[in-house]
């Protein structure tokens, strides 16, 4: 019977991947991937070889069919984003919610996650966090759901570029300046970088450097921090 992985791959240190991802990647007829540029990569470090199907997020709607189609005929499939988790700020949903309309049983193989890698990290007290990913580009739509979010008793995790950190930085030092914040920099890889502070002090930092490279996730709380 046809079956799809959602398979979960590194975020940036290519060890931080399960036996059972390899073995998967290794077995099934076909990969389908965010970016096959990518995903090469990593099957080339493992010494996996099989036939990559492009589902990215421009084009997974009219993808998404097409790889359900060949689930149909019997074939397996294992997709997998660029890093990380499928379906966290990355694609994968429209392609498993139409499997699972089909029929097709869709299996998770957990893993690397900038999310679950920041909160294993924070201290931050509470049980609850919300998950964000990326926030609108756009200044007014972005302190919205900043105070949406900040108006809310639990933490939450936020993902952002390198061209857009500052500009949220400041957002949130206006919004909250004396909120927690842990700000993760390409995190697991060769130049990963931890920092914890106030919104404030965060922002007064980070508005000083130049340049500016690699992706961020934060986590944010308005509860105790290291400083209480």
């Amino acid at each position: 019977m046809s079956e799809l992985y959602m398979v979960a791959t590194p975020i940036g240190n290519l060890e931080d991947i399960t036996y059972r991802a390899v073995r998967i990647l290794g077995e099934v007829d076909y990969i389908a991937c965010e970016d096959t540029r990518e995903t090469l990569k990593l099957l080339n470090h493992y010494g996996i070889k099989k036939p990559l199907l492009s589902c990215r997020a421009a084009n997974e709607k009219q993808s998404a069919p097409g790889l359900v189609k060949m689930l149909r005929e019997g074939k397996t499939m294992a997709y997998v984003s660029d890093a990380g988790t499928p379906g966290m700020s990355d694609p994968g949903k429209i392609l498993v919610r139409e499997a699972r309309d089909a029929g097709i049983p869709v299996i998770p193989l957990p893993g690397a996650s900038a999310f679950s890698a920041l909160v294993s990290i924070c201290g931050f007290p509470g049980k609850a966090v919300t998950f964000e990913g990326f926030l609108s580009p756009k200044k007014g739509k972005r302190k919205k759901r900043l105070q949406e979010l900040l108006e809310r008793e639990e933490a939450f995790v936020l993902y952002e570029s390198p061209f857009r950190i500052v500009k949220l930085l400041e957002d949130l030092a206006e919004l909250s300046p004396e909120a927690n914040v842990l700000l993760g920099r390409e995190i697991t890889k060769k130049f990963e970088e931890i920092c914890e502070d106030s919104a404030a002090g965060l922002f007064a930092e980070w508005e000083k450097r130049s340049t500016i490279k690699g992706e961020f996730a934060i986590l944010v709380s308005r509860g105790a921090g290291k400083n209480d």
